[in-house]
């Protein structure tokens, strides 16, 4: 959809605005908000300011994250008052703005706290304040990864604002509450289809490597607990009885042997590649398991995968050889194992070769059968994977649409006030 322009414009003197509505002013930040540096009343509940929630009581970002935040125990009377309408300068501002506060409380000293002063609509300045253009201003005003400091009002101040007539911030404001709603939904809609197909691509992953392709093959009780039912022509064992170990050949590097050893081989560690060295030590494919760390326990990456060609591994991943070379589903069996129950120690979580090897699983006799779970495996997950694709693209071009779409309103590029209904005028 294409949107209207305003009837002229004039160059605002100012980079980021470019130019400007006519009838637009552009001032001094400074002259329209001044810095709140009242300090924390008794009262006052404290408040977190994020991106993902904007600006809201520091229990409920508990609550929603599941996790803690630094507290001040110490020196509360260091804190700051932050009341509605207040918007607040955060050690992120120059990633994603400034946060629009809708609440009263207090807030830690790191951050600034700007208060309305003159020609704010609050809601409006609440979208310029998230506005790509203003971002990238207000970052080119210091150069935070070089300096390591935070933005302060004195970055704040260096940004000139537009000047927009009172009931046109208004108008705008609603319109870009109204379609970014829009837009949010259609977002949060490609977000929970992505969630949708990587559950259904690992359903489909552990329904084909425990339960093989046929929904009707007979089945029979396992013996083993964790199992429970498997085919009735499936066999039962150690994963010992179906891949040899070849942990004996690992060699762990220290980082400065590697960084001696700088060059285009692999190096493998429990989860992955780590680093790449001038050399190899295994040339043939086969399945690494990691050995140690706390990814075995909250499975965030894969614990199981197949490494190629020539490659180094260290003493943090296992390396097995499957009997045949269906290698991924192999790999995939072993990920879809519980493991808790066979790892060690909690600060250090460990998985031995004696508890991993003794692990005992259910697998097709035959290998064809083992291949035709494997092809189905690499056929599935790259039809579940193209749509997960399709689905990330749809999400980034609707919020490529929302970031224009912002950008041209609060700058004046597209002419808004007759796609809203227009604000009643304030009683005299």
């Amino acid at each position: 959809m294409s949107f209207p322009r305003y009837a002229a414009y004039r160059d605002s003197g100012v980079a980021w605005l470019r130019e400007v509505p006519e009838h637009w002013g552009v001032m001094q930040s400074r002259r329209m908000f001044s810095v709140r540096s009242e300090p924390a009343q008794p009262s006052d509940q404290m408040l977190t300011a994020s991106q993902r929630y904007g600006v809201i009581f520091q229990k409920d970002f508990v609550e929603m994250e599941g996790r803690r935040v630094v507290e001040v125990i110490m020196g509360k009377e260091s804190l700051k008052h932050v009341e509605p309408n207040d918007f607040i300068i955060s050690m992120r501002s120059f990633q994603g703005g400034l946060e629009w506060s809708r609440l009263r409380g207090s807030t830690s000293f790191h951050y600034v706290m700007v208060k309305p002063v003159k020609c704010v609509h609050p809601p409006f300045f609440a979208h310029l304040f998230k506005s790509a253009p203003y971002i990238e201003a207000l970052r080119s005003t210091t150069d935070l990864i070089r300096d390591g400091q935070e933005l302060r009002y004195s970055n704040f101040v260096q940004v000139s604002l537009p000047v927009v007539p009172s009931e046109e911030q208004a108008a705008i404001a609603a319109f870009l509450d109204r379609e970014t709603a829009k837009i949010d939904a259609l977002v949060e809609a490609q977000k929970r289809l992505i969630e949708l197909l990587k559950e259904k691509r690992q359903a489909v992953i552990s329904q084909a490597v425990t339960k093989g392709l046929d929904p009707n093959v007979p089945m029979k009780d396992s013996g083993v607990e964790w199992l429970g039912e498997v085919p009735e022509h499936w066999v039962i064992g150690a994963i010992k009885r179906f891949c040899k170990v070849l942990d004996g050949r690992r060699i762990p590097l220290s980082a400065q042997e590697r960084g001696s050893r700088s060059g285009d081989i692999p190096y493998y560690g429990a989860s992955g590649i780590i680093d790449w060295i001038d050399e190899h030590i295994f040339d043939e494919d086969l399945v690494l398991v990691s050995e140690d760390g706390a990814n075995l326990l909250n499975r965030s990456t894969p614990i199981a995968f197949v490494v190629r060609g020539k490659y180094w591994v260290n003493n943090h991943a296992h390396i097995l050889k499957p009997m045949d070379q269906n290698l991924i589903f192999w790999a995939e069996r072993i990920e879809t194992i519980d493991l808790r129950p066979f790892v060690t120690g909690s600060a250090q979580p460990k998985l031995t070769i004696e508890a991993l090897a003794n692990v005992v699983i259910a697998v097709p006799s035959d290998e064809s059968e083992r291949s035709a779970i494997e092809s189905y495996i690499v056929q599935e997950v790259q039809r579940l994977d193209e749509l997960v694709l399709e689905a990330n693209t749809a999400r980034g071009l609707l919020l490529e649409r929302r970031s224009a779409l912002i950008s041209a309103a609060v700058t004046g590029k597209i002419d808004v006030r007759g796609l809203v209904s227009q604000p009643e005028p304030a009683a005299a």
